[in-house]
């Protein structure tokens, strides 16, 4: 039962606060804070899984000092999922001042299933890994020393992604009165009632057990830190537990409004007074704005049209691994920011706290995901274990906390939950989760929404029912269908794009789509696209363009993430626009184009650098955000392309250029022609020189600032060696230390604290922090053969954190210092007889030249191949050392790949040189040996690029793939192997036909493949065609659901050793006898049935089986052997009776003719012969 209590105060519009002459009364609090940070003093140490406390306090010896946040797996790449109990120990005075005070620990996020003790009595636990939680310790505290345990379980695999493992955000030691606002109980409301007049709604819950006495005031800061006192309406409402709602309310006149290109914040504090007395000061950072959703227009954001242009974003910091840092979290919205983003889709967990204040000062909006299952797991140890337990406090203490941010647009409840689409369960859990936001926001600061890859299904479709707000993962195609039949459905693109590319790395040409290589990079020119992602950045737009009532999309994503090296089993994503180490990719640069205005910020980007092999036909693609780009090369224009950003998203100009040395210039006009950006990249030699670059001319001396140094190197001639790999020594001494390093490069297991790394595609970022002794921070970067770069930054004099911890982010063991080799850069290659090769010039010599020369690893690996990679075999190359001799076999066109592994364990560095052949004839493909999906030469449907050259088929509807010009030889087969990664366990259809379907094809067979999947993993599957394929054929294989394939090969059959029938001879010729289907019948007088080139090796055919019948008593046959001009034979007796009767034989060995000759007089109806073996002969 409720009970309310209305005082009536004036209600006063404060006009003050947005520019109308006040002087408002100001109260002064004085009082100490009662939130500290507690980050300082924390001992660690890592046990193996299930350590108890008890078994930790024999081990005292074992833990060592560190800082918080603290992610202790950052600190071992080459092992980021290594199963362990972390724990954490840290020793605190503590003086109790009133009997009435809590204390209160607050964690901003542990991962994950943590216990927390006090004085070794457990307080408290908290299993998920992303919310902020508090434990309340008071009980548990004595008068002086206390002593705090935490532990920390981390089993894998928990995530699909790289989570970290520990104390990685911050903790707060908190102390309030007995009576006290509840934590994050303060819950603000703005409402637009007219033009420029706003409702204020605050409502905040107090802990308290009598309301006499108690008085709150609120007090408002305007963006420019002018102070007014509020005054309006209260009423309060008497709830649950002691805790008491004080619901406030005034109107607010012609405020600053809150928008992504102005964001104005201002900030309330609410005072909790008794008789007079403040006991308590909290502050919200709050805006003014409006958000509605409207299913035919999309968003509306203070009553104008915004599309999202967003991005996703995983939680880690690159070489700070899930540690939290709000500088390095604030470079990343920085640089994402200028890339045009407006809003970012925290995925698949709750942020730090930090991260909703900097988007609300950035002008970033904000997509909060809570989760990335519910009951039905993704991994054996994930969230999903105790989801049902524990859903309801997560939910609480993620809404609380930010539900007042100006930034804050949705509550996303789920990202591809499987329930959702499993069983009308899914509906139950959606309503529950939709139903807790909107217990706890129930005036919509946020909407709820769901991301789902599950919406051509019905399950999820009525889920959306539910929600309303809909986010597709990569359901583009489905947007009008579903508008139509779903008007009241709000559509937006929860994550598109799934573009994989490695920054600097190019794979040619732009026009083949290759989603992996050897070089285990993925292309940055855009042709390296997933199965079930946008087919380019241009569509990716376009898409959105095209629909606009869709709200806009957030594309997957913004950074690369540690984990989910799709398509690779490396260290990083490649999915991101930036790298880990914060370096935009060139399509950073396309978005760019599309998201920003070059009347504000222009821009022009060409890619790529420019070094290749000197005749090598090189795609040049320059974007750019003004209507018009030139490009020239050399000084000589190679042409203008008109742009269309809005209408047909068209963002890069696109030519083809034989390279040679020298330079690339492109400029960037408006319609009049005037330029507005303009770039050059320019031909390189080797690097002679170090370059630093740091993001901050000077530092705080506050322990915690942080700044981001970028290490490139030049030529002899100044220009930048774009694709420089050397390795650096990295020393930092003086007012700083070297916290992380990072070059972006998925495939290096360098450590990401060490001092020594190698750049790549040019640059390595090194992180350094300053210490809380002013002073100057001393940088110095070495390589071998080159003078050290010195770089000094002024570290001055700051205020300095109580609770930081000196020792955060800092290494902690003392590295290896020896030096590392120097790196194989490029390989250039030189042609003795050009590229073009034919019957007069089927042979020519290419010399490969290493870059630089004293390269330590100098083994060269060579393979012919085709534009995606695949090996091919019209050429043949014959190599030795530097040089190698290729002779054309067949016509076609194809690449000559040199490669070197530079000194890891696989290939790194892939040149290429591109050769037509002509005039040699068609080559016909080995069905024996496999043969790549990839090599497909027609197809139907949306055949999508699977790894390692492999396809993906169609999601929706029939799709093929078909193979021409196979050679299965005389003999053939009817044994296929194919190596499939299907997406569930359910059961998936495979037709195969003998040629197209449409063009007369003959079934071979219908299939099923139904294995337990394995992601990221083809297994094989093996059919038996109901005919054998012999000859020159082609293959094509049907299907009705996405599947990824490999590719196959055939059973090569041994013809000497199989069951040879009638039909299979090779000639037959007599007096009498009728084929009938594989039977030879009525044979009679001298006929003789001929088996040519049966090879019966060394082990040699000791028994031979014939079927076959005869009337008579007995049919005398003489098998007869031909090998080399020499002729065995030996007659055999086949009784009346049986129909397959064996029969020892002299041994034969190697190539032989077999002949069965009848005598006259015979009657017989032959089925099959077969040779079975024998023993080897001895040497002897």
């Amino acid at each position: 039962m409720r009970r309310y209590f209305i005082f009536n105060k004036k209600k006063c519009r404060i006009y003050a606060a947005f520019g109308v002459s006040q002087t408002p009364k100001r109260i002064e609090c004085g009082k100490e804070k009662k939130m500290q940070l507690f980050n300082d003093g924390w001992e660690f140490c890592k046990q193996k899984l299930h350590t108890t406390l008890d078994q930790v306090m024999q081990r005292q010896d074992e833990f060592y000092p560190i800082g918080i946040p603290h992610d202790w797996l950052i600190y071992q790449s080459r092992n980021l999922y290594e199963d362990g109990c972390g724990w954490y120990r840290k020793k605190f005075h503590h003086q109790k001042k009133s009997s009435s005070e809590l204390v209160i620990l607050r964690f901003d996020g542990i991962y994950m299933d943590s216990r927390i003790y006090i004085n070794e009595k457990q307080a408290g636990e908290w299993k998920y890994g992303y919310t902020t939680f508090e434990i309340d310790i008071t009980e548990f505290l004595m008068e002086g020393e206390n002593e705090i345990y935490v532990s920390v379980t981390y089993q894998a695999p928990n995530s699909r992604w790289y989570t970290g493992a520990g104390i990685y955000r911050n903790v707060w030691l908190k102390t309030v009165p007995k009576d006290h606002i509840v934590s994050d109980g303060i819950y603000v409301v703005s409402k637009r009632f007219c033009e420029n007049k706003w409702k204020f709604h605050v409502e905040t819950e107090v802990q308290t057990e009598t309301v006499l006495g108690i008085q709150l005031s609120y007090i408002l800061r305007n963006p420019e830190g002018k102070m007014y006192d509020l005054e309006g309406k209260e009423r309060i409402s008497e709830g649950q537990n002691g805790v008491c709602k004080f619901l406030f309310e005034t109107e607010i006149s012609d405020p600053q409004i809150w928008d992504v290109d102005c964001p104005a914040c201002y900030k309330l504090e609410v005072l909790l007074k008794k008789n007079g007395n403040i006991l308590q000061e909290e502050y919200q950072t709050i805006g003014f704005r409006t958000i509605e959703f409207i299913p035919e227009k999309g968003l509306l954001l203070n009553g104008r049209k915004l599309k999202l242009n967003g991005v996703c974003e995983h939680h880690d910091l690159g070489c700070l691994g899930a540690a939290f840092h709000k500088k390095a979290m604030k470079r990343k919205m920085e640089i994402l920011k200028q890339m045009g983003v407006n809003a970012l889709r925290l995925a698949h967990n709750m942020p730090a706290p930090e991260v909703m204040e900097l988007a609300d000062r950035m002008g970033i909006l904000i997509v909060s995901e809570a989760f990335d299952m519910w009951i039905s797991e993704k991994n054996p140890y994930d969230y999903a274990r105790f989801f049902k337990d524990w859903y309801q406090r997560d939910l609480a203490n993620w809404i609380k906390r930010d539900r007042n941010h100006p930034s804050i647009l949705m509550w996303s409840i789920g990202n591809e939950i499987y329930d959702t689409h499993a069983s009308e369960e899914g509906q139950i859990w959606c309503k529950k989760l939709a139903e807790g936001v909107h217990s706890l926001d129930p005036e919509k600061n946020a909407v709820v929404t769901i991301a789902s890859n599950y919406m051509p299904w019905e399950n999820a479709q009525k889920c959306a029912d539910i929600i309303k707000n809909v986010g597709y993962n990569y359901g583009e195609n489905y947007y009008a269908q579903h508008h139509e039949e779903h008007p009241q459905w709000v559509i937006y693109g929860s994550e598109t794009g799934s573009i994989v590319q490695s920054r600097g790395i190019y794979h040619f040409p732009m026009k083949q789509s290759v989603l992996s290589d050897i070089d285990e990079q993925c292309s940055s020119l855009g042709n390296s696209t997933t199965s079930w992602g946008a087919k380019s950045v241009e569509s990716c737009i376009l898409s959105e363009i095209e629909q606009p009532y869709s709200s806009g999309q957030f594309v997957w994503s913004g950074f690369d993430f540690i984990g989910e090296p799709t398509p690779y089993h490396t260290r990083n994503s490649y999915f991101g626009q930036v790298d880990t180490a914060g370096f935009p990719k060139d399509s950073y640069y396309l978005y760019q184009a599309a998201w920003t205005d070059y009347r504000k910020n222009p821009m022009v980007h060409i890619f790529p650098y420019w070094d290749f092999n000197e005749g090598q036909r090189i795609d040049v693609r320059v974007c750019s955000n003004a209507p018009i780009v030139e490009l020239f090369f050399n000084g000589k224009s190679q042409g203008v392309c008109v742009l269309a950003q809005k209408e047909k998203a068209i963002l890069a100009g696109h030519w083809q250029i034989p390279y040679e040395a020298g330079t690339l210039y492109a400029a960037a006009r408006d319609e009049e022609g005037h330029i507005w950006a303009e770039e050059t990249r320019q031909s390189f030699g080797e690097a002679v020189q170090i370059s630093l670059k740091a993001s901050e001319t000077e530092l705080k001396a506050d322990g915690e600032d942080i700044v981001f140094i970028e290490i490139s190197m030049k030529d002899k001639e100044g220009y930048p060696v774009e694709n420089a790999n050397n390795y650096v020594k990295i020393e930092v001494e003086g007012a700083g230390a070297l916290v992380g390093t990072d070059n972006g490069d998925s495939t290096d297991t360098d450590e990401y604290k060490s001092g020594i790394r190698k750049l790549f595609s040019g640059k390595l970022l090194a992180v350094c922090k300053a210490d809380i002794v002013p002073g100057e921070m001393v940088v110095k970067v070495n390589a071998t053969g080159m003078q050290d770069a010195v770089l000094r930054i002024p570290v001055r004099e700051a205020q300095i954190r109580k609770g930081i911890s000196r020792k955060a982010y800092l290494p902690e063991e003392k590295e290896n210092q020896s030096d590392r080799p120097i790196q194989v850069r490029n390989i250039k290659l030189v042609s003795s007889q050009g590229q073009h090769l034919c019957k007069e010039n089927m042979v020519t010599e290419v010399t490969a030249h290493i870059c630089p020369e004293i390269a330590a690893d100098q083994e060269l690996i060579w393979e012919i191949v085709d534009d995606a990679g695949i090996p091919l075999k019209i050429a043949e190359v014959q190599s030795e050392g530097r040089k190698a001799l290729i002779t054309a076999k067949s016509d076609g066109n194809f690449r000559l790949r040199c490669m070197s592994k530079s000194g890891t364990e696989k290939v790194r560095i892939i040149s290429v040189l591109e050769f037509v052949v002509d005039g040699l004839g068609k080559a016909f493909t080995n069905p024996y040996e496999f043969v790549s999906a990839g090599l497909y030469d027609y197809s139907k449907g949306e055949i999508g690029n699977g790894n390692e050259h492999g396809v993906a088929t169609s999601r929706d509807g029939e799709s093929r793939v078909g193979f021409q010009c196979l050679d299965f030889g005389d003999y053939g087969s009817d044994e296929i192997t194919m190596q499939i990664f299907a997406l569930t366990d359910d059961p998936y259809d495979i037709q195969i036909y003998e040629r197209n379907p449409d063009e007369e094809g003959i079934l071979l067979g219908n299939f099923v493949y139904q294995k337990p999947k394995k992601w990221n993993v083809y297994q094989d599957a093996v059919f038996q065609l109901n005919q054998k394929l012999k000859g020159i054929t082609e293959l094509c294989f049907v299907f009705q659901a996405k599947m990824h394939v490999k590719g196959f090969c055939f059973k090569k059959y041994e013809r000497s050793w199989q069951k040879l029938s009638g039909e299979e001879c090779d000639s037959i010729y007599g007096d009498s006898f009728k084929k009938k289907g594989n039977k030879i019948c009525g044979i009679g007088n001298n006929v003789t049935i001929g088996f040519k080139k049966l090879n019966f090796g060394t082990a040699g055919a000791r028994y031979v089986t014939i079927a076959g019948a005869t009337p008579l008593e007995k049919t005398s046959i003489v098998l007869k052997f031909l090998q080399n001009g020499e002729e065995k034979q030996c007659i055999i007796e086949f009784v009346n009776g049986s129909s397959i009767q064996r029969f020892s034989i002299d041994p034969l060995y190697q190539m032989n003719d077999v002949s069965l000759v009848f005598l006259p007089g015979s009657k017989f109806d032959f089925e099959w012969i077969q040779f079975e073996k024998g023993i080897p002969p001895s040497s002897s």
